[in-house]
């Protein structure tokens, strides 16, 4: 699509307070889903420079900053800011309204014309969009959790404030294998029109949201406590191919209670899954762990220099996590 002035680079239980409500069985995941995320404000990801030079006259802006308003104009997509900035603009600049931190500023944004264009010098991203693994689903409150970890965005390594968003259908079309220093992935093809639940919250312990499509037809699990797990065997679910979820054994070396996120230290020890991915590739996080038939946490990270290695979250700090 071809714009007329502007160049953009688009990239309730009552209970005590403190009483958590999540059920002690769950419904294990393991299902690959597409996540997509609308942010809260355009996401500055970038500077590019404009008749060789970077736009000087944007000195306030930094990577990660949110534009939320054009003059007194609430934006909520790249062409709400476009369409804004067109009608609003005075003298090349036009006043704008961004977050850092949580804190509104307001700052004049100058443009620079070359050609027939004005150009902002700005990278901005509205929404992302990935890959990732489905933990579990609290068949009470049908709230489910994710990933294990946050989300951030790429350029700025910045976590994604979430406005909306949604999971959806995805199915795994093949895998690029994990080697040392190198972390692969899982390759899928996207269902968006396919939704199966709510993103309304990224944290560093996972997304969370509510599940609205028909419940899958695993049996519910009892959960663990940290105190509970033990070292050797275990086992992840999670997809390789297709939407069928595999179980795929681990051992686990070491349990750490304290930590507050990596609790739980493993080795890979499936041939299946060691020969098709290497170890643990991008798109398995979020996959339960499993062991003496009880749900006891969830992959999170790949240990790059070693990828048969990982770690992973305990369930229970999940499940606290999805009820706040």
């Amino acid at each position: 699509m071809k714009f007329k002035y502007f160049v953009f680079s688009i990239l309730l239980s009552l209970l005590p307070t403190g009483v958590l409500a999540y059920s002690d069985y769950i419904i294990p995941g393991g299902q690959s889903v597409g996540i997509d995320i609308n942010t809260d404000g355009i996401m500055v990801v970038g500077f590019y420079k404009v008749d060789g030079k970077f736009n000087k006259g944007n000195p306030s802006l930094m990577v990660g900053d949110r534009i939320i308003k054009v003059g007194d104009v609430k934006i909520d997509t790249v062409n709400d800011l476009i369409e804004n900035i067109e009608k609003q603009i005075d003298n090349g600049r036009v006043a704008i309204t961004f977050l850092r931190n949580e804190k509104a500023m307001t700052t004049d944004l100058a443009l620079i014309y070359e050609g027939d264009n004005y150009k902002t010098g700005l990278y901005v991203k509205d929404s992302i969009t990935g890959i990732g693994t489905i933990t579990y689903i609290d068949p009470t409150s049908k709230i489910y959790g994710a990933l294990g970890h946050e989300i951030v965005e790429s350029n700025s390594n910045l976590l994604v404030e979430v406005k909306k968003g949604n999971i959806f259908k995805s199915v795994i079309t093949g895998i690029d294998r994990s080697v040392s220093g190198t972390p692969g992935g899982k390759n899928a093809k996207f269902y968006s029109g396919i939704t199966y639940g709510t993103i309304d919250k990224n944290t560093v312990k996972g997304i969370y949201g509510k599940y609205n499509s028909n419940m899958p037809q695993n049996e519910a699990l009892p959960i663990a406590q940290i105190d509970e797990v033990e070292k050797g065997k275990a086992y992840i679910y999670t997809v390789l191919n297709g939407e069928e979820v595999g179980k795929y054994e681990i051992e686990i070396t070491k349990v750490d209670e304290k930590n507050a996120i990596k609790n739980i230290y493993f080795e890979v020890t499936d041939r299946e899954l060691l020969e098709k991915t290497g170890g643990i590739v991008q798109g398995m996080s979020g996959s339960p762990i499993i062991q003496n038939d009880k749900i006891i946490g969830a992959v999170t990270h790949v240990v790059v220099s070693n990828p048969s290695s990982g770690y992973g979250i305990s369930i229970v700090k999940m499940l606290e996590e999805g009820e706040r």
